[in-house]
């Protein structure tokens, strides 16, 4: 029963990485973005692309 709880526990800690998106302002964001119509853009997102991905600063 143990191993069983430690394999499920197991499984969701691995499968919430796979949900997250990626941080805004790095460079797999900003190739998201490029693929993303400006209409669904928000304010913010605007100027975090111009600020990382136009000007090229990436967040490691």
């Amino acid at each position: 029963m143990k191993k069983l709880l430690v394999t499920i526990f197991t499984l969701l800690i691995a499968f919430s990485f796979f949900g997250c998106s990626a941080e805004p302002g790095t460079k797999a964001w900003c190739d998201a973005m490029k693929q993303k119509p400006k209409g669904e853009w928000t304010a913010d997102n605007a100027g975090i692309f111009t600020k990382h991905c136009v000007l090229g600063n990436y967040k490691e």
